[in-house]
């Protein structure tokens, strides 16, 4: 079970994902993919709060990983992208707890006026240590009467996610926050993928 990232937004009045900050773990990838990597879960997370209705949660495979989005009432979102392993409900329940603790430590009159990424909460470093053990981890977190209320969708990929006539391939080319190296890099990947899925 691995966990990979865990990131803050806002989700804008324009509906934007506005990355507050967020915290990667790439050492399972190589040196030279991971600036790569990073960028497509920066991609990944504003795609996912930018789709996801207020008030509402979200698990999203991809590939062999999945997202999991949840957009509060204030528009204050949460992203941890984990390996299909890790457990659904401590993902939420850490999402959660990264919410609460970030509404605390950083007043919302501060959220809309930063730049992206610039708000400092050196705790999200610590949760992605911690929790890479969800075991662990989920024995100190029980808020499970609150997630059982909740309704959590599944989508089977990030397309479906996705409004209809839009196709991620469309929304890499078009994207600004994506590398032409990041982007090289998505498209190899597909075709590689496709050559593997025929066999």
């Amino acid at each position: 079970m691995k966990l990979y990232s865990i990131a803050v937004l806002l989700k804008t009045p324009e509906g934007k994902g506005k990355i507050l900050t967020s915290q990667n773990e790439l050492s399972s990838f190589g040196y030279f993919q991971r600036a790569t990597v990073g960028e497509f879960m920066t991609f990944t997370n504003k795609i996912l709060v930018e789709r996801t209705a207020t008030s509402s949660r979200a698990s999203v495979k991809e590939q062999e990983y999945i997202c999991h989005v949840y957009v509060r009432s204030d528009n204050l979102s949460g992203v941890v992208i984990a390996d299909h392993e890790y457990p659904q409900r401590v993902a939420h329940t850490l999402i959660n707890k990264v919410l609460e603790e970030f509404t605390e430590k950083c007043p919302q009159a501060q959220w809309s006026s930063v730049k992206e990424n610039e708000v400092p909460f050196a705790q999200l470093k610590d949760y992605l240590q911690k929790y890479q053990n969800p075991k662990e981890a989920d024995a100190m977190s029980k808020i499970q009467s609150e997630l059982d209320e909740t309704k959590i969708i599944l989508h089977n990929t990030i397309e479906a996610v996705l409004q209809r006539g839009e196709k991620l391939d469309d929304l890499v080319e078009k994207s600004e926050g994506l590398s032409m190296q990041s982007k090289t890099f998505y498209k190899t990947a597909k075709k590689t993928n496709r050559c593997c899925v025929i066999l």
